[in-house]
């Protein structure tokens, strides 16, 4: 037996009892109670900080750089048309629905080396799929992360390992590592001036255990046309629909100059309009929605300054804060995936990666295709090879990260 495999059952019990917690954004309360019991029966020391924990491990210095580990407990609610209920994770009738396309889905899937490999095999039971919403975005990460940190929690390290479990990810709220970056509760025993912001962070959502080392960020501008209301009839007024639709196909055909290496070109869709009141009345105002998933390229400040100067109508931003990210170069995090054989990619969707600022990269168990819509499920298999993977990578990393 691997070393990894007898956390693996702990690991899937912890998941089905998660996935059994209704957790969505802003209600983690329940669930975030219920992770903190856990820790405390495996010998976990931590603390709650609103809806998010955090652990260090036994011997934790604040002379040495800290490795975190991340990932989020909140859900979103659950899609239309579950073919069971997603707060039921042993559910077996979801295996039929689901076994073809897990099977095209596994085809290919990256190991990290041969022995893996030879652990990680196609399902032949029902006992291996955990369903419900939350299993696979993001529990599966939370668990194999809590399963990695305890192999690891009461060894002398050369490096500081850190665990942040944090709420309100899918929300984009301001009370979880928005909010931790800046709070970390102090470990027992420690100074209050020591600082301890993590130096690196591996930041856990659905990947296939492939190594992100680059996340498109997120800006959402509603765009507004005004004009002048009048009779259409009598061809009065100034049209605010038309001035939007010559804004909208002024954004269509922006190209911004500056290309990612990692990531290619910004990438902007106008995803909505609302405009008039009556069939003969010219509308004053029209209100349109842009969806743009900057890169590491551009600032959202930015981004948004070069789209305005464009536009007649004014273009407000939802928010400023969902950067792109990417993982520095020459990192330590790049240097440990190539090390191990795992595939790197760009990733099209945010996370908590956008809120940490330090070196990052984001892996972790499950797929994103599963992520926020029906019949969500993870594989225990997925969770195993993930604890493994997790393992060895912090292993290696301590052993070249200087």
């Amino acid at each position: 037996m691997k070393t990894w495999h007898k956390y693996t059952g702990d690991a899937a019990g912890l998941l089905k009892e998660m996935v059994a917690i209704p957790s969505p954004s802003f209600h983690e309360e329940d669930v975030c109670r219920h992770i903190s019991a856990r820790l405390t029966e495996f010998g976990i020391g931590h603390k709650v900080a609103g809806n998010n924990i955090v652990a260090y491990n036994r011997h934790f210095k604040p002379g040495k750089r800290t490795l975190m580990l991340n990932a989020h407990i909140d859900t979103v609610g659950p899609s239309d048309g579950y073919s069971f209920d997603p707060y039921r994770p042993d559910y077996e009738t979801a295996v039929c629905p689901v076994k073809t396309t897990l099977e095209e889905e596994m085809k290919g899937c990256p190991m990290t080396s041969k022995d893996t490999a030879s652990e990680y095999t196609m399902p032949l039971s029902s006992n291996d799929f955990i369903c419900g919403l939350g299993s696979n975005d993001d529990g599966g990460s939370v668990v194999a992360m809590i399963s990695a940190f305890r192999h690891f929690y009461e060894m002398e390290l050369p490096v500081n390992l850190m665990l942040a479990l944090t709420c309100e990810e899918e929300r984009s709220g301001n009370g979880g590592m928005t909010w931790l970056w800046d709070h970390f509760p102090y470990p027992d025993g420690q100074p209050y001036s020591c600082a301890f912001h993590p130096d690196w962070a591996i930041i856990g959502e659905p990947t296939g255990m492939k190594a992100a080392i680059a996340e498109r960020g997120l800006l959402v501008l509603d765009g507004e046309a005004r004009g002048v209301s009048g009779h259409a009839a009598r061809e009065e007024g100034v049209n605010a629909l038309y001035i939007a639709i010559e804004d909208i196909e002024r954004l269509r055909k922006h190209e911004f100059a500056k290309i990612s290496p990692a990531m290619g070109k910004v990438k902007l869709a106008v995803t909505q309009i609302n405009a008039g009141t009556a069939h003969n009345v010219v509308p004053d105002s029209c209100r349109f929605v842009v969806d743009i998933r900057p890169t590491e390229m551009y600032g959202n400040e930015e981004i948004l300054r070069e789209l305005q100067a464009e536009c007649r109508s004014t273009l407000t931003p939802r928010n400023l804060r969902n950067k792109s990210s990417a993982t520095a170069a020459n990192s330590p995090l790049a240097g440990c995936a190539k090390a191990l054989g795992l595939e790197t990619f760009s990733s099209p969707t945010t996370s908590d990666w956008m809120r940490v600022h330090c070196d990052a990269m984001k892996m972790g168990p499950g797929e994103s295709s599963r992520s926020h819509r029906k019949d969500e499920f993870i594989l225990v298999s997925e969770i195993s090879h993930a604890i493994g993977t997790y393992i060895k990578f912090i292993e290696t990393f301590i052993e070249n990260r200087l």
